[in-house]
This record gives structure tokens, sequence and C-alpha cells, in this order.
């Protein structure tokens, strides 16, 4: 199913050079509808079968993995979700670049959290691997479509200061999100804490909002 040609672009596009975030994976070259015809294909796979799926040097076999826990999960039992968490923290670290996070941990881990303490989330953006910060707050997703804000406020304090670039995109994209469901939050948070945010995280953030307010906020970074 693959394509050498599909397969050069998505390297170059997943940054897959020295020293680049996604630094020597490689590549299929399958599209989107290919991976997502291939969830409904493969939703029967055990566990097991996913859990040696991530541990694949293809990026979009450890994709269909992710996406595969992302379909299960909000289908299965109480059980089989927990051990769908589960799988999915044990190979966090191979989720390693940012389109398998964002396709599985507001399903995954923002899912299983929703009604559970959120601890995990903030171990999680403590820790030194860039994907596991990126899920903390990209699983957020799922608390803010509940109109539960807190976390996501607090994890884009706790990430002001993160290196990454990755995480200043996801920090601006969650609370974009959040402003969408309740713009007098986003902008409560953003007059305390514009200033301090990193540039990018904040463009993103406000991008929703009036020019005016825009231009007000980005003289404060």
């Amino acid at each position: 199913m693959g394509s050498p040609a599909r397969a050069a672009a998505a390297a170059r596009y997943f940054k897959t050079g020295p020293g680049e975030y996604g630094e020597g994976d490689r590549f299929i070259g399958l599209n989107a509808a290919q991976i997502h015809g291939l969830v409904r294909e493969c939703r029967d796979l055990t566990l097991a079968d996913l859990h040696s799926m991530f541990a694949s040097p293809w990026h979009e076999v450890r994709l269909l993995a992710a996406a595969i826990l992302a379909y299960r999960y909000p289908r299965a039992d109480a059980a089989t979700q927990e051990a769908i968490y589960r799988l999915y923290l044990r190979n966090s670290k191979r989720l390693n670049n940012w389109d398998l996070v964002d396709v599985s941990a507001p399903l995954v881990v923002g899912g299983h959290l929703l009604t559970r303490s959120r601890a995990p989330l903030h171990r999680l953006a403590r820790s030194r691997n860039l994907w596991e910060r990126r899920i903390a707050i990209v699983a957020t997703l799922r608390l803010i479509r509940s109109d539960d804000f807190q976390d996501t406020l607090r994890l884009a304090v706790t990430l002001i200061n993160d290196d990454e670039d990755l995480i200043h995109k996801a920090t601006g994209w969650m609370l974009r999100e959040v402003g969408k469901r309740d713009e007098r939050v986003l902008r409560r948070f953003l007059d305390r804490r514009a200033h301090q945010l990193p540039r990018t995280a904040l463009r993103y953030s406000i991008e929703r909002l009036p020019p005016g307010v825009r231009a007000r906020y980005m003289k404060q970074t």
C-alpha cells in the first residue's frame, strides 16, 4: 500500500533529519485515508498485537496502533478501557511524533482521566520526553470539550518555559480551544500570563480573538 514518493515527502514533513524532532523515523508512505481504512479493518487486533506494533520502526505502524486504541477506547467496557490506558502509557515514548500523539491522547488519556485524578497529566508535563509533555497538554482537549478548563490552564503555566516549539504550538492550540468554549476564561488567563507566554503559544491562543485584542496581547509578550 505504500508509496516511495509519499514516504520521502513524509520524512521531510515530519522532520526526520539529524537533530530534528523526528530524527531517524522511517515511513512506508501511506496517506490518511489508508490509515483510516486500516483502523476499521484492524480494530479487533488484541492489545498484545498493538503493543508489538508500537515497537515497529515504521511510523505508520505505530500511528495505526495509536489510532486503533483511540477508536476502541470510547467503545470499550471499563476493564478494557483501563487496559488500553495502561498500554498507551507504557508505550508513551514510542508515540514519537506529533500526529501519533494528537490522534490518540485526547480520546485515550483525556477520556480516561475525565472522571479521575488529573495527577498523571501533571507528571507527564514534567517529563524530559517531548512526546510525553505533548501528551499531557493535548490530552486536555477531551476535558475542554466537557467545559473543564483548569488543568489546561495549569499545564499551560507549567510548560511556559519549555524549550520545544512543538510544545508551544500545542499549548497555544489548547488555549485557543478553551477560548472557543468560553472566551472570558481565555482572556482572564491571558490578562495574567500573556507577557510570560512564548510568542508561538500566544499567537496560536489568540487566533480567534478580535484583531484589536490580538494586537494588545501581542504587545505584552
